[in-house]
């Protein structure tokens, strides 16, 4: 039986926007022993699964795949954003002495 972690991508700290965070990903835990090439020395796996990351738009859809496929999911519950609004005036009012 395959293991598969699903969770929800955190926000890159590259960007302020929120693209690739709203999917659900399923990603296989990477099994199987590295080997070496001899001759070339490339690095590689007999189980390929570990490549191989699997989207969807939501939780229960991913489950669903998972549970068809008789896959074993752990399930890492993403951390919310604190956002706390606030006006552009604030920005300067902490600088008054």
């Amino acid at each position: 039986m395959n293991h598969a972690k699903l969770y929800r991508p955190s926000k890159t700290a590259m960007q302020s926007g929120l693209a690739n965070s709203r999917k659900w990903v399923l990603e296989f835990a990477k099994t199987g022993e590295r080997n070496t090439d001899k001759l070339m020395g490339w690095t590689g796996v007999n189980n390929t699964l570990g490549q191989i990351k699997l989207s969807f738009e939501n939780q229960e859809a991913a489950i669903a795949f998972a549970e068809r496929k008789g896959l074993e999911i752990t399930l890492v519950n993403p951390k919310e954003r604190l956002f706390a609004p606030k006006s552009y005036e604030e920005n300067f009012t902490k600088n008054i002495s």
